[in-house]
């Protein structure tokens, strides 16, 4: 028999709230919080047999994908925090998590609840933009309130990558300034891996046998070391730099008046080598776009959730200027936001999926976290551990100053913001720092590179969940495989 207060309800909510199916979902909690006790520490594998087999793992997944994978990495399933097991029983600490996506590392309990409670209130593994639940508008507006706090944006538009995010992006800059074709962005930017993302990014590899069809002019990013050199009498490099960068944006928009829709701002730098910049800089290159009618695109695909502020731009106080944002990664559910100004007219935007349901739930769950957790502001988490990283990376080149050689263009050996931390060991050289991450893996560290000549050491660490306490420990190894990859360029 329905009564009344059955029938102001939904069958969908009185399945979520069972008690039986809320019960269980606590109960596997519990048991993965057991299962991953044991795991506190680097180890290796943990038998010949499962080391044996791990070798045929990677051998048959380089088949499969037509490449040996570029580090042994196959995961098991289960990690604590920073610590990752791997599928031959080792465990490594996880400083690259995903390239940003796991900032809340592996196998963490409040995310395994999130992600069991979209399976249990979701009658769809994805959702999309033709039939969506509401729970993927709940997050989005969670996304929203954040960036209205310090800008005009006022819409979200999901989406499940952040390669398409940047694509709607770029498709709401040029309805808006049509029949405008042209782009600006800066020198080593990364966008992503489609066609046209591929074009715009620059690197050569990233587009190699693609056809050009995109037309990008590409501005110098800041530059710090160029900076110095330019100081001269009572006016400052910094100064010199960016009026010359103003000159140069300038001549563009002169040589090609009315023809550029967008410029591509990464506030930080991510695969082009974590490079950061004053926000006057930015402020400076702002301004010309909004006089010329161009659109201001932020690109915090990678920068999101990471710096000292949920999104970079309030870092660097330039929320009045972006007209356009792109976000990803640890969000987990990637999007582009824009103002009223910028929003697309129908039939511009549309996706079948725009992601999963348990991705959406676990995107909230993270979001809601960063927000009331104190991660954010100059004494804020992300603040507290770059500077436990730069400390100890510099005490690293005291005692080791043979491995921190000089070189012009690197104008400070540790650079970043936030949880995006980048050293320069070995002089930046590619075959030393691609050297440097494969044995750090040896070591139990997962680290990566970034940047072109010189490149760069880079960290994203699971900052969620990374411990104070484990930055001595994950330092010692490092120091422990630097001194191996020195010792090979000295012989």
């Amino acid at each position: 028999m329905t009564t009344a207060s059955d029938t102001q309800t939904t069958l969908g909510a009185q399945f979520q709230r069972n008690p039986v199916v809320r019960n269980a979902i606590s109960a596997i909690v519990e048991e993965l919080r057991a299962a991953q006790a044991p795991i506190t520490d680097v180890r290796p594998a943990r038998s010949p047999e499962l080391a044996q087999a791990y070798a045929q793992m990677l051998e048959n997944a380089g088949d499969i994908r037509g490449r040996a994978l570029l580090y042994p990495y196959l995961g098991s399933g289960m990690g604590n925090g920073a610590l990752v097991e791997l599928a031959d029983g080792s465990v490594k600490f996880d400083m690259i998590s995903g390239i940003g996506v796991q900032f809340f590392g592996h196998s963490d309990p409040l995310l395994m609840q999130a992600a069991l409670e979209g399976a249990a209130g979701g009658d769809t593994i994805m959702q999309g933009h033709l039939q969506g639940n509401n729970d993927a508008y709940e997050f989005a507006r969670v996304l929203l309130d954040q960036a209205m706090k310090g800008s005009a944006l006022a819409h979200v538009f999901l989406c499940n990558s952040g390669a398409m995010a940047n694509e709607n992006a770029l498709k709401i800059c040029y309805q808006k300034h049509a029949p405008a074709s042209r782009v600006i962005a800066f020198a080593g930017c990364f966008m992503g891996r489609s066609v046209t993302m591929a074009q715009i990014g620059d690197s050569a590899a990233g587009r190699d046998g693609v056809p050009l069809s995109t037309l990008v002019d590409y501005m110098p990013f800041y530059d710090h070391a160029a900076a110095k050199r330019m100081s001269a009498g009572d006016v400052s490099g910094s100064t010199r730099y960016i009026d010359m960068c103003v000159w140069h944006l300038r001549q563009y928009i002169e040589r090609y008046p009315k023809q550029h829709a967008c410029f591509i701002f990464e506030l930080v730098q991510g695969e082009g080598g974590f490079n950061t910049a004053p926000p006057e800089f930015f402020r400076a290159l702002m301004e010309v776009c909004k006089d010329a009618k161009i659109a201001v695109w932020d690109d915090e695909v990678q920068t999101f959730g990471r710096t000292t502020e949920m999104y970079c731009y309030d870092a660097l106080g330039l929320g009045d200027m972006v007209d356009v944002v792109c976000v990803g990664k640890m969000s987990q559910v990637c999007a582009v936001l824009y103002t009223s100004e910028y929003n697309p007219r129908a039939g511009l935007l549309s996706a079948t999926f725009l992601g999963s349901t348990d991705a959406v739930r676990a995107g909230r769950s993270i979001l809601e976290r960063l927000r009331d957790n104190g991660h954010y502001g100059p004494d804020g988490k992300h603040a507290k551990h770059f500077k436990m990283f730069e400390q100890r990376a510099r005490a690293l080149a005291q005692r080791h100053p043979d491995w921190f050689p000089a070189n012009r263009d690197v104008h400070d050996i540790v650079s970043g913001l936030g949880g995006m931390m980048r050293m320069t060991p070995f002089g930046g050289k590619k075959d030393a720092i691609t050297k440097l991450c494969r044995t750090l893996f040896d070591e139990g560290v997962i680290t990566f590179y970034c940047g072109h000549d010189p490149y760069h050491l880079r960290m994203l660490p699971p900052l969620g969940v990374f411990q104070e306490s484990q930055w001595d420990r994950v330092f010692e190894l490092v120091e422990s495989g630097m001194a191996k990859v020195a010792a090979q360029h000295k012989n």
